[in-house]
């Protein structure tokens, strides 16, 4: 009997200290820890203003006209009803943030970049990063949008 306690014991601390060890940090985890070695802001990235921040990608310079185009706010729609509502609610926040008043907060460059390709910018841009934290590591899907639908999308943003 006290040879099974022996070994259970043993086999116990074998599982204890190799689960335990190595460099298998996830993506959110590694990102939270180069969070705490920077400046952390006091308010939440969801609601931070970042109007001068372009992002990265390909999208660098996208000037709005002052007029709405409401065939692409309606493809806009159309297309975020379908690729975006399963994590963003307009009114409230979900799994990821409402894009109710993204316009007042994130430059056209910013969100166009975002929408196509959401793994570059959590990779190299602080406010997707914060984002993600803030978001509890819910990264947000790459829906393979090309610019026309991203733009459909943005466009349909500023009526929001």
């Amino acid at each position: 009997m006290k040879s099974v306690f022996s070994i259970t014991l043993i086999a116990a601390l074998f599982l204890i200290t190799g689960c335990g060890g190595g460099d298998g940090k996830s993506k959110i985890d590694q990102i939270k820890e180069q969070s705490k070695m920077e400046p952390v802001e006091q308010v939440p990235a969801s609601e931070r203003v970042t109007l001068d921040n372009k992002g990265v990608g390909r999208i660098k310079d996208l000037p709005l006209s002052e007029t709405i185009d409401q065939e692409m706010v309606e493809r806009g729609e159309a297309l975020f009803s379908t690729n975006c509502s399963a994590c963003h609610k307009i009114d409230k926040r979900f799994i990821g943030p409402s894009p109710k008043g993204i316009m007042k907060r994130r430059s056209p460059e910013w969100i166009m970049n975002m929408i196509l390709d959401p793994q570059l910018m959590v990779e190299q841009d602080r406010c997707a990063k914060d984002l993600l934290v803030e978001f509890n590591g819910a990264a947000m899907a790459n829906q393979n949008m090309t610019e026309e639908q991203a733009r459909d999308i943005l466009e349909y943003f500023r009526t929001l």
